[in-house]
């Protein structure tokens, strides 16, 4: 982990909100509507993931079906063009999609990857990605990080002196 997470409260919502201190303004707005977008769908999300190869995946959707997607943030084209570690990705989800606000220029998103556009109220998918299904032995190591970091978070949250640095 290159630096310690920390809850932030979300003053209009009053809900917890785990930011890294990497993130841009931008970044995070993009963030929450990708949230708020899946949580419609009934999704379940985690943001901010760490994946057994040493990555963080920005928000990571559960399925009711089982299904993992992960969605890359990318709130400019520079903050796109300096960071090429979203094959990274791939080993760890259903499906990948880039989420990226209205007036990033898409067509250098790649075709196989999924594109959501979004801002901080909500998000659209705008293309669907290739879908390269995980096999059983990653799917039920994503689905046990996935479980033990809902968890952790949520314990947190609950219990916010119970030792847990996240």
């Amino acid at each position: 982990m290159l630096t310690r997470s920390s809850p932030v409260r979300d003053t209009q919502q009053d809900t917890l909100v785990w930011l890294d201190g990497r993130q841009s303004q931008a970044a995070a707005a993009l963030q929450r509507g990708v949230c708020r977008s899946f949580r419609a769908l009934g999704y379940s999300v985690v943001c901010e993931l760490p994946l057994a190869n040493g990555r963080r995946a920005d928000v990571v959707g559960l399925s009711p079906s089982g299904d993992i997607y992960i969605v890359e943030i990318k709130s400019c084209l520079i903050d796109y063009r300096t960071d090429g570690k979203w094959h990274e990705y791939l080993d760890y989800c259903d499906r990948l999609y880039f989420a990226v606000a209205a007036d990033f220029p898409c067509e250098v998103i790649p075709e196989e990857a999924g594109l959501i556009l979004a801002d901080r109220y909500g998000a659209e998918l705008v293309r669907e990605p290739v879908e390269d299904r995980l096999n059983a032995a990653r799917r039920k190591a994503m689905m046990l990080c996935f479980a033990r970091a809902a968890a952790l978070r949520l314990q947190h949250h609950l219990d916010p002196g119970c030792g847990f640095e996240s």
